[in-house]
């Protein structure tokens, strides 16, 4: 008997981390950085499959910090669907933590508590109720990203952080000014005290537009994309797996949050949106042939993968909903394995370029394996979580275009099947040029002596080490666990829909 979870420890979740990333700065020891960047993960995954079987009696939990009473508290809510999101970003922080432990950019300054306070803020926008409290821990995320990017990654970095910075701190103050607008309409920002607010006013849907914008701006949509492709592949890998697993999928998860709420008879400007997902999934599918670079193929393919995730948002039903978390969290685990991967070759011979790598399926197999695994899984093939995410979201265009709007059904099913052949296509490239063609003969070690950048022969000994595959590899394992065991995990993702859609539970938890 699992004992039930007090919703008094929600904060918690922002608590441990901020405490482990304050003692980290004050207490700069070697050991202790590496057991609380690897521990502090592990007790927050603990902590979100707690919740989530917690979930399968008590839809919702609600928390009001201080105890305050009503709309004037800081609301901490869980139900099944943020409790996926905890689980799914603690396993991938962890993943890429341990990459980052390996490379030895976590002996960079303040890199371990950057982390920490990334993830408690990355937690806290998952649980709050509050939109104003949502663009707060956003900013909290946002603060360790913009050292993290000026730490990590090529010299391009630099410049790339100044991208980055401008970029989100228009975003932020758009966010900002959208919350003030729906505080100025309704007179608060409690999620649960605008249920349905969004379909009964058109100011509010107005000022919830302007909300939902900067979101979209901050998950990488089409057409404010263009700035993720380029600042992402500066990072390093270790660096670039935590902003996909976290930065995106908060923000996109955060859309998912608000549109269920506040929108209960549909959204006023679907249309549109409807245009702007399904342009997103395209794009992404198509760039990735352009690139030259494999993380930068797989920054495109993260924006196909956005226009993937919010196509269930855009069709809103049962199915779309539950199909569009489960592409979210096939898409965490894909595209931290593939990252992971490809930083383990990147650290290995000293660069990323698809034309400078060639015979790593003779060199390195089973690191390709794991890559072709990766590939299989973007483009939707068996023995992956990418089929069934796949699979789900036609299902559900089936359903809308037999039972509802047949033009944005079928729509919907010829983008996702092009944006297939198009991820195939631009895929295929990167696999061919990395994996066959003529044996390596050069590489760019990284070595005290010579530095990275300098070129020299390649010895027959060198390969990629299994301990910086592993992180990689273990994220692969479990999309082919989500595979295998998809008839056990659907009813989580079911009822996570169903969460969505139970508006009322919702509110009652929160307001009574």
């Amino acid at each position: 008997m699992i004992p039930a979870v007090d919703p008094a420890l929600l904060p918690l979740f922002v608590v441990v981390p901020l405490l482990g990333a304050a003692l980290l700065v004050f207490a700069r020891r070697r050991v202790l950085e590496d057991v609380l960047l690897v521990s502090v993960p592990v007790l927050l995954g603990a902590g979100a499959l707690w919740l989530l079987l917690h979930h399968r009696t008590d839809p919702v939990i609600s928390h009001a910090v201080g105890g305050f009473s009503d709309v004037l508290a800081i609301p901490f809510v869980s139900d099944t669907a943020s409790a996926v999101m905890l689980l799914v970003t603690a396993v991938s922080t962890l993943a890429a933590s341990v990459f980052l432990m390996l490379t030895g950019e976590s002996r960079y300054r303040f890199v371990p508590p950057l982390v920490l306070l990334l993830s408690a803020g990355v937690n806290g926008a998952l649980l709050t109720g509050d939109l104003f409290n949502l663009f707060v821990w956003v900013e909290v995320m946002l603060m360790p990203s913009y050292a993290l990017i000026a730490l990590t990654g090529t010299w391009r970095r630099l410049g790339i952080g100044r991208m980055f910075v401008l970029v989100n701190l228009l975003t932020s103050t758009v966010l900002l000014i959208g919350v003030g607008f729906v505080y100025g309409v309704e007179g608060t920002v409690n999620l649960a005290a605008l249920a349905g607010a969004g379909s009964e006013n058109p100011l509010t849907a107005a000022a919830l537009a302007v909300v939902l914008l900067a979101l979209a701006v901050k998950g990488g949509m089409v057409p404010v994309h263009s700035w993720l492709p380029r600042a992402y592949p500066a990072t390093s890998a270790g660096v670039m797996a935590l902003f996909s697993a976290l930065h995106t999928k908060v923000a996109l998860y955060a859309m998912y949050r608000i549109i269920a709420v506040t929108f209960s008879d549909g959204l006023p400007f679907l249309a549109v949106l409807a245009i702007l997902v399904l342009a997103t999934l395209l794009v992404g599918a198509f760039s990735t042939a352009g690139t030259s670079r494999i993380r930068t193929a797989m920054a495109h393919q993260m924006v196909a993968g956005i226009g993937h995730i919010l196509l269930g948002l855009v069709l809103f039903t049962q199915l779309s909903l539950a199909a569009g978390l489960l592409y979210l969290v096939h898409h965490v685990l894909t595209m931290s394995a593939l990252l992971l991967t490809t930083g383990a070759i990147e650290h290995t011979y000293g660069t990323g370029r698809i034309e400078q790598l060639s015979g790593l399926a003779r060199r390195d197999p089973w690191v390709i394996g794991i890559l072709a695994l990766g590939l299989f899984s973007l483009v939707g093939l068996p023995p992956t979580s990418g089929l069934w995410g796949k699979v789900g979201l036609l299902r559900a265009s089936a359903e809308q275009a037999s039972a509802g709007d047949a033009l944005l059904g079928w729509a919907a099913i010829l983008a996702v099947l092009l944006a297939s052949v198009g991820s195939l296509l631009g895929l295929q490239r990167v696999w061919r040029g990395m994996a066959w063609g003529e044996d390596m003969t050069t590489y760019r070690p990284d070595d005290a002596k010579t530095g990275r950048g300098a070129v020299v022969p390649l010895p027959e000994h060198v390969r990629v080490p299994w301990r910086l595959a592993l992180p990689g590899a273990s994220m692969i394992v479990l999309s082919l666990a989500m595979f295998v065991g998809i008839a056990a995990v659907l009813p989580t993702f079911d009822a996570a829909a169903t969460g969505l859609l139970d508006v009322d539970a919702y509110v009652e938890a929160v307001i009574g």
